[in-house]
């Protein structure tokens, strides 16, 4: 049934009735595919899909998206429309609709920064019911053919229309009507390939999610098949596994033909996002839609369970298979293999080698060198040796280039230069030539150890064998020369290079760089790094690090923070944490104002700054004991678009505890449990030292009550008695040890023992005395030599009977003769 837009707008009224929302028709406007980017405004109807062209939707005029975890229930973002009238449409159902949100809402409902939630406990789940998928198998079925899927060709993401496309999507910020009219006008002409290539060409998977969606809902296209294959691909790769579990139930929804594939790139997906269980449950929605498995699936399965360390249910899934006519491939074995060396259970990964011949599977190469990788890890150089042996005598597996090279790199990454030069040598006996790239990996091993010598010698032998080194094998010695502080020999290498016809590159120079650094000679390599447009070399954001973190070391801030303008003006924005380090540094020199300054201005010049920046500055105020601008940097945190976490909260708690204002600290202290911040260890510490400091002890224990309920932490009670001893508050310590001993903890006995000697320091024997006999209430024997010290000392006030009966609770508990007590009664 085709709707008019002017029909749309007469049922108006009856959609705000039915949903509660309301609908905003501005015939001026389009929708902005990266404004309204949910899966919603699919609809039946082509003239639905015409008028969302023409009309704008508020940004909360849908419904709130719900949707279900498991797999058998609907939910993917799209809007279903029942017509429960006649050809009018006045009676219309909206069963789910997607939020047509601004920035920072994909639509998905559920997807979340890393894409995904992890496993709660990591515990495996025995029931094996997602197994019950393989039971579809049918051994006698006749292959069907695949579903028209292309390759994307490197010359699809060199076309025209193709960068055009992305190069809208780019500017997407700065989209008008305009912008969309090319888009969709662009669209239209796409071949399915160049769909495709767009939605790998992005950087973000997730804007690729939206084009995707945004494309779905446009009048006159329709998404191929293999352009949903493309983006559950794209979404493999990432955590993003709602939105390939949506993009999924859309294909349902679309009668797209589902194989067992578009199933795996999603089991990856949830697998990378650390979630297993949910990735092993997409098999149990395999099962109900109906899909039959193929061998394909199963090694997705068995890798997913090797990646989540469940290689007990993966081995169990590998017999399942096999029951029902599935035959393993070396692919499947090789997961196994991969499974078992993550484990460090090397010696079943063999074993299961052994066991492929007689299964009726052939190990490779692959698993082979898998083996042989952890092996090179462990230094198990022999068992390498027999490994080679095996299999070139049991599999027909010759040794090659490939072999040799993979060993090489295997034990030089581990630092085993001198095994690595073992297997080169037998190499080259072989009659193999071993590559620069072989060489240089040795090189560097031998660089990273410090040994320069044998590095040397391996140089020369390259020059010796015609196998000039390259630049990474001159780049290795030099930071190998810098490594052991021999930057002159480091500087004179880097002019060898030239006469040998080696241009040094940026790395060759970063290297140089960071050893004068290391060495204090920052302002030669600050000079060095002007000079580079002579030298003809390009300084990268890691050479401007180096230079950075030299100056800082050396105390030139100064010339670090320029080193700093420098950098963002070429393009290149410092991490927070190199922010944060030379914040550190200038706050240490007294210099938080300008610590603060040189924030702003990077904020301003669009660094990632970040809240622990802030909280740097605000630390760096309260040491200067300058709490006006402390407070001042707090609020511009908020001005910034950031929160603060409970580590600010408690930097200024500490301070306005300092100052005596504990009615603001409590205030803060309130606020930070108000936001749903959790306290920290350091915030108990912190709010018990200042409270009990200035003998505010009715206020904490309120303010630490409510802490307690947000955040237990076992040892509160027995600080704040710490705390009361050592503030000499003894009595308010003596009313709370009824809390402390209620765990009756090793901590606690701590505790007690310090409220026993503060007590003795004051000369009241007898109130150490009643400390203690609590202690033995709660079968928590006190320290003896403690005791005997209060033995005697009750024994000099005149409190005999109080003494004896001290002394009688040790030797009724076995930790005191009766001898020893006659002594001390002597």
């Amino acid at each position: 049934m085709f709707f008019r837009f002017n029909s749309l707008c007469r049922t108006r009224k009856v959609l705000v009735n039915c949903c509660k929302v309301s609908i905003e028709c501005c015939e001026s406007s389009l929708i902005s595919p990266f404004h309204c980017e949910g899966v919603c405004a699919y609809f039946s109807t082509n003239s639905w899909r015409n008028s969302c062209e023409s009309s704008r939707f508020d940004a909360n005029v849908c419904a709130q998206l719900v949707d279900k975890d498991d797999f058998d229930g609907g939910g993917d973002g799209s809007v279903e429309v029942e017509n429960l009238g006649g050809r009018g449409g006045k009676d219309l159902i909206i069963k789910g609709c997607g939020n047509f949100g601004f920035e920072g809402d994909d639509g998905l409902g559920e997807d979340s920064e890393d894409g995904g939630e992890e496993d709660d406990d990591g515990t495996d789940n025995d029931n094996d019911e997602e197994f019950r998928v393989l039971n579809l198998y049918d051994r006698n079925r006749k292959e069907r053919g695949d579903i028209n899927r292309v390759e994307v060709r490197e010359d699809e993401l060199r076309n025209p229309l193709v960068k055009e496309i992305c190069r809208l999507i780019d500017r997407r910020s700065d989209w008008t009507p305009k912008f969309e009219g090319e888009l969709r006008h662009l669209l239209r002409s796409l071949k399915p390939q160049q769909v495709c290539a767009v939605l790998r060409a992005q950087a973000d998977e997730r804007v690729a999610l939206k084009f995707f969606y945004w494309a779905d809902r446009q009048w006159r296209y329709r998404h191929d098949p293999i352009v949903y294959y493309a983006m559950l691909e794209v979404l493999s790769k990432t955590k993003l596994c709602q939105g390939a579990k949506r993009v999924l139930r859309l294909m349902t929804r679309r009668r797209i033909v589902r194989r067992p594939e578009a199933f795996g790139y999603v089991m990856v997906s949830f697998s990378r996002a650390g979630n297993i269980r949910k990735a092993m449950q997409v098999l149990t929605f395999m099962q109900k839609e109906g899909v039959e498995p193929d061998l394909g699936i199963c090694n997705t399965a068995i890798y997913v369970l090797v990646k989540g360390k469940r290689m007990d249910k993966a081995l169990r899934f590998l017999e399942r298979m096999q029951l029902v006519g599935i035959t393993p491939s070396v692919v499947t074995y090789n997961c196994l293999i991969k499974g078992y060396c993550d484990m460090d259970r090397t010696e079943d990964a063999i074993g299961l080698i052994s066991e492929m011949a007689s299964k009726g599977c052939s190990p490779d190469k692959v698993s082979y060198y898998t083996v042989m990788g952890i092996l090179c890890k462990d230094k198990r150089i022999e068992k390498v040796k027999g490994l080679l042996e095996k299999m070139t005598r049991e599999n027909n597996l010759l040794r090659d280039q490939v072999t040799y090279n993979t060993l090489i790199h295997a034990l030089t990454k581990h630092g085993y230069g001198d095994e690595a030069i073992s297997f080169l040598r037998e190499a080259e006996a072989e009659g193999f030539c071993i590559d620069k790239v072989g060489y240089s990996a040795i090189v560097h091993s031998f660089c990273q150890a410090g040994n320069m010598e044998r590095a040397k010698e391996v140089v020369n032998e390259m020059f010796t064998k015609g196998c000039i080194p390259d630049v990474v094998t001159y780049t290795a010695v030099i930071n190998g020369f810098c490594h052991i502080g021999k930057v002159d020999q480091a500087k004179q290498l880097i002019q060898q290079m030239h006469r040998h016809g080696c241009k040094p590159n940026t790395v060759s120079y970063t290297a140089l760089l960071n050893g004068l650094c290391r060495n204090g000679n920052t302002s030669e390599a600050r000079e060095m790094m002007n000079m580079s447009e002579e030298e003809w070399w390009t300084p990268n954001a890691i050479t401007y690090s180096v230079v950075l973190h030299g100056f800082r070391r050396e105390g030139k801030l100064s010339e670090a923070c320029e080193v700093v303008r420098e950098m963002i003006g070429k393009g290149f924005y410092p991490t927070p944490v190199e922010i944060n380090l030379l914040i550190q540094a200038l706050c240490q020199q007294g210099r938080a104002d300008l610590a603060k300054l040189f924030m702003d201005e990077c904020l301003k010049k669009g660094c990632a700054v970040n809240v622990v920046n802030f909280t740097s500055v605000i630390h760096g105020f309260c040491q200067k004991d300058d709490l006006d601008d402390a407070l001042s940097a707090f609020d511009d945190i908020y001005l910034s678009n950031k929160h603060p976490d409970a580590i600010t909260y408690t930097t200024i708690i500490d301070a306005l505890g300092k100052r005596g204002r504990i009615e603001e600290a409590t205030e803060m202290a309130n606020k930070m449990l108000h936001q749903g911040l959790l306290p920290t260890p350091v915030t108990y510490r912190t709010v018990i030292h200042r409270f009990c400091q200035h003998g505010r002890v009715d206020d904490l224990l309120k303010l630490i009550e409510k802490m307690l309920s947000r955040q237990a932490c076992k040892t509160a009670y027995s600080q704040i008695v710490d705390k009361l001893c050592t503030f000499g508050n003894l009595d308010e310590a003596y009313k709370l040890l009824g809390k402390v001993l209620r765990t009756a903890s090793v901590v606690d006995a701590k505790s007690c023992h310090l409220l026993i000697e503060s007590y003795l320091k004051k000369g009241n024997a007898l109130a150490s005395y009643k400390v203690a006999c609590r202690m033995f209430g709660r079968n928590l024997v006190p320290d003896l030599k403690l005791c005997e010290r209060v033995c005697k000392r009750l024994m000099s006030d005149g409190k005999v009977k109080e003494a004896d009966n001290l002394m009688l609770c040790f030797v009724e508990r076995g930790r005191m003769s009766p001898e020893r007590m006659q002594d001390l009664q002597l």
